[in-house]
């Protein structure tokens, strides 16, 4: 058969994931069905059903991709921004230092958000995004991620956000590749099934292909 079933790796943290696999197992056991009818001579036609069935489960993958875990994710985002809003006071007034270049206060005053709240990833990543742009300093940028990362184990999605922003920082600012790369595939190894794993494949894959990228 031409086509072959995704990797199976059901995972609580990615329904889209679960949804997909589920939509291959069900179009995997309708299309063998229909290859043992044509096979037995009953109905030669029922080969075209394997060609629908994974017409069907194209349309899915397209359509889960495409359309609904974007637009989840923008839902999941603005809810999380009212909750900081409402809990955190937001972030509007530091965004306004940024606005009006003054940066070093407005790290500043990140840095007060993660005093009062330790566990903020989203505090420290705006902060480290300040540090390695407009301050020129990236390396405390990156040391105050890995700081976040190493003080207590993050949820899924911050540690991929922190992950990816250690990687940024190493492969454009630092100029040391190899440790993004790494980076990356830890990210793979840990979170196979996650909705944001192609990304990562492609800014691997990205890496690998530049002459000065090494292992």
């Amino acid at each position: 058969m031409p086509h072959t079933l995704p990797a199976l790796t059901p995972s609580i943290e990615n329904p889209f994931g679960l949804l997909r696999i589920a939509v291959a197992v069900i179009l995997l056991v309708a299309s063998a069905a229909a290859t043992l009818i044509a096979l037995s001579g009953v109905e030669p036609r029922a080969l075209e059903i394997v060609g629908v069935c994974w017409a069907v489960y194209g349309f899915t993958v397209a359509l889960v991709d495409g359309f609904l875990e974007p637009v989840v994710e923008g839902v999941a985002r603005a809810l999380q921004n009212v909750g900081l809003r409402r809990v955190g006071g937001g972030y509007s007034a530091i965004e306004a230092l940024v606005a009006g270049g003054h940066f070093a206060a407005a790290a500043e005053a990140y840095a007060e958000r993660v005093r009062d709240q330790p566990r903020s990833a989203d505090a420290v990543l705006r902060r480290a995004a300040l540090l390695a742009g407009p301050l020129r300093q990236p390396e405390s940028a990156a040391a105050e991620l890995d700081a976040l990362r190493s003080s207590a184990p993050l949820g899924p999605e911050d540690d991929i956000r922190v992950g990816l922003a250690l990687a940024e920082l190493w492969e454009h600012r630092l100029e040391q590749p190899g440790r993004a790369m790494r980076e990356l595939r830890r990210l793979l190894d840990r979170y196979p099934s996650n909705r944001r794993m192609r990304q990562i494949r492609g800014e691997l894959a990205d890496l690998k292909a530049t002459p000065f990228a090494a292992p």
